[in-house]
């Protein structure tokens, strides 16, 4: 088990982290600023539910492949690249339907959930940030260094949870406030377009 104040210091530190603006909070707040409040919650979910599979993959030691095996590293960031263009394209696409007054139909919940999930776990960045940061708080005397990196990792989660959330509520706002104006749906659109392929560029050209 791991002491509470090893907890306490552990989870204070993955609020500030998880605080720090980066992809993760620039797509949740991209989101739920298109869709709505719920709908970066929804991603908020998602993304926290891919750190199940960075937190495993510290725990089985997989995270020592991405570390060490140049080729695996480059075809996963390579494959999360290519899924934000592909969202960016989407992203470009409804603000062009949007400018031919048409109407973009809402993707659904479980769509943003899956989005979540897939930009997080196609980040190979992030298990080996876990591998770095989890163990520091371990300590082999407590017991079962996998369990203890499972619960570190549950914490990491709800603080994500937890900051995303506060993040998804005030993208909301702008969408309850944008979204009256068709012009201001576009602009979103196409924002979100150039978020999704800098964000793309960023990963593609990331370095362990």
């Amino acid at each position: 088990m791991i002491p509470l104040d090893v907890a306490l210091a552990f989870f204070g530190a993955a609020v500030v982290l998880a605080l720090i603006p980066g992809p993760d909070i620039l797509f949740v707040l991209s989101q739920s600023a298109l869709y709505g409040a719920r709908a970066g919650v929804c991603t908020t979910l998602g993304l926290a539910s891919g750190l199940v599979v960075h937190t495993s993959a510290v725990a089985l030691g997989v995270a020592v492949i991405f570390q060490t095996s140049a080729v695996a590293f480059t075809l996963l960031k390579t494959a999360g690249a290519a899924y934000l263009l592909y969202l960016a394209w989407l992203s470009f696409r409804a603000g062009a339907v949007l400018a031919g007054t048409g109407k973009v139909d809402f993707l659904g919940f479980g769509a943003l959930y899956r989005r979540g999930i897939i930009m997080n776990v196609t980040n190979p960045k992030v298990t080996l940030f876990f591998l770095a940061f989890l163990p520091q708080f371990c300590d082999p005397a407590r017991g079962s260094v996998a369990a203890q990196v499972g619960m570190l990792g549950a914490l990491f989660m709800l603080a994500t949870l937890i900051v995303f959330s506060s993040v998804a509520v005030a993208g909301g706002a702008v969408a309850a406030r944008f979204n009256r104006s068709q012009k201001a749906q576009i602009l979103l659109h196409r924002c979100a377009g150039v978020i999704f392929v800098g964000l793309a560029l960023l990963l593609l050209f990331s370095h362990r």
